[in-house]
């Protein structure tokens, strides 16, 4: 049986709830949650929330784990330990678009980030996190758009 660190099992929980982006002014209270464990606090659900929804989770899986209370994706680069190779349910943090956007030591440029799943049988990286076709989901992102995978600690 595959152990699974307590902050995979509340992004499992999230994802079963089927939590997705309300269309319109109205914003989904899920994801308002998540933006308030950041310090922007956003209350759309049209603000990019990635980085909101893996700060929920690891701040309430019930441990004493810090989090990085930021809502930019690619803050959790500085985030815990420093993985060589991804764990299942590590942070996993991507590149938001093509091979010229910026390596891993631009921490303000455009970025993804979730929880590392494993590989899919193209070699791509299978990545459970918010703000997925706008909603809590599970989805294959190339894996040379990897800029980094962190462990909690």
């Amino acid at each position: 049986m595959l152990w699974v660190p307590p902050w995979l099992k509340v992004a499992e929980l999230e994802e079963s709830l089927g939590v997705a982006e309300i269309p319109g002014a109205r914003a989904h209270d899920r994801i308002v949650l998540y933006h308030s464990f950041t310090t922007l606090e956003a209350t759309s659900d049209e603000i990019p929330w990635c980085s909101s929804f893996v700060n929920f989770c690891i701040a309430t899986c019930g441990t004493s784990f810090g989090y990085t209370r930021s809502a930019a994706a690619r803050s959790w680069l500085g985030y815990g330990i420093t993985l060589g190779y991804p764990a299942y349910g590590c942070v996993s943090v991507f590149k938001r678009g093509g091979i010229h956007e910026p390596g891993p030591e631009v921490r303000n440029a455009p970025g993804h980030v979730g929880f590392f799943l494993g590989f899919d049988e193209s070699g791509n990286v299978r990545l459970l996190a918010g703000n997925q076709d706008d909603r809590v989901s599970i989805k294959a992102f190339p894996a040379e758009r990897v800029l980094g995978h962190r462990w909690a600690a």
